[in-house]
């Protein structure tokens, strides 16, 4: 997915995974986040995963990965581009 985030903002994105996942759950979510924008918070459920994040240089796009294990066994990954400009 991609974003627009003012440098500002301090805002959340989160990914829906219940389609993808059936009956299967999240058991645990990693994110990596590149340098120069922050992650102030991040929270999940059994079927979403949640980023805050705040900062970041105007003009940059920076992928922000999210990576799922399920209760079954399952991993999968989705890539956030969030690019920085004024709002």
């Amino acid at each position: 997915m991609n974003y627009v985030k003012d440098p500002a903002a301090v805002l959340d994105y989160t990914e829906d995974w219940s389609q993808w996942l059936g009956t299967d759950t999240i058991s645990s979510v990693t994110w990596t986040v590149p340098t120069g924008i922050t992650q102030t918070s991040t929270s999940s459920t059994t079927t979403t995963a949640t980023i805050w994040l705040s900062g970041g240089t105007i003009g940059t796009t920076y992928n922000v990965d999210c990576k799922i294990v399920t209760a079954g066994g399952r991993t999968d990954a989705r890539q956030l581009q969030i690019t920085i400009a004024t709002k």
